[in-house]
């Protein structure tokens, strides 16, 4: 079994594959303080509750957009499961044909994320990932990097709304039926959820017309897909599992390289 594992700056998303079957999967939240041993007894317990020993485990791969937990979480791999993982972007380079000039890669989420998409879905693509972050890649057509965008995830919005204004409640995040509300929370939905469709939307467009590809696949993933992606006919996909199936893939291919 191979247990991959996606470092997010709100989540840590362990998933077990048998082949190409998902057995299980769990989060912990990402926190830059805790110890190795922490780490270490949490995968431990969530290991155990899903019947899987660290025995049966034949690697680990990892991909990270938070470097300051990677120390204790390594440490943790080898020292409670006998694991040492294979890091994204040291161990393995993910692939991915650029098409833009730059200086600069992408985070090893967002590639592994667009490889498990050319291979799942084809191109040209885009790719609407809304996390802590929200973020829109393009694949050509030949399955080149045409570039993307990012901006500020809607909780983030939701949260410095409610920290900068002493009489509006925290909601939660749901899509409305109507723009205009009597409520204080259905307002702050309204402004939140429909205003963050519009905005993926306008990106979504001018995204396609940049690459001239009107009708390029539109795939979403990220907690708040399944959300935005009930407001907007331009979204064709929500997939949940594009990391978790990248770093698989990513895995299959460091295998073939060290023969």
């Amino acid at each position: 079994m191979l247990l991959t594992i996606d470092v997010g700056n709100t989540n840590m998303v362990f998933s077990v594959f048998s082949g190409e079957v998902l057995k299980g999967s769990f989060r912990l939240t990402t926190v830059a303080g805790r110890t190795s041993d922490e780490l270490g007894m949490d995968i431990w317990n969530q290991l155990s509750r899903l019947g899987i020993k660290p025995e049966d485990l034949a690697d680990a791969i990892i991909s990270s957009v938070v470097p300051p937990v990677m120390a204790a979480l390594t440490d943790a791999l080898i020292r409670y499961l006998g694991k040492t993982p294979i890091v994204v972007d040291v161990d393995v380079d993910p692939g991915l044909p650029y098409g833009v000039v730059s200086n600069e890669h992408l985070g090893t989420d967002r590639s592994v994320a667009c490889v498990a998409a050319i291979h799942k879905y084809g191109a040209p693509l885009i790719l609407a990932d809304m996390g802590t972050a929200t973020t829109v890649d393009a694949i050509s057509r030949e399955g080149v990097y045409m570039g993307g965008c990012i901006t500020a995830g809607a909780r983030i919005s939701i949260e410095a709304l409610f920290q900068k204004t002493a009489l509006l409640p925290q909601v939660n995040l749901a899509l409305p039926e109507r723009v205009l509300s009597g409520t204080a929370v259905g307002q702050i939905q309204a402004g939140a959820v429909l205003g963050y469709i519009g905005a993926m939307e306008r990106l979504i467009t001018q995204a396609r017309e940049e690459i001239n590809e009107p009708k390029a696949t539109v795939v979403a993933t990220g907690g708040l897909a399944p959300v935005i992606a009930a407001g907007t006919d331009l979204i064709d996909v929500v997939d949940g599992q594009l990391i978790p199936d990248g770093l698989r893939l990513l895995y299959q291919k460091y295998l073939r390289e060290r023969k």
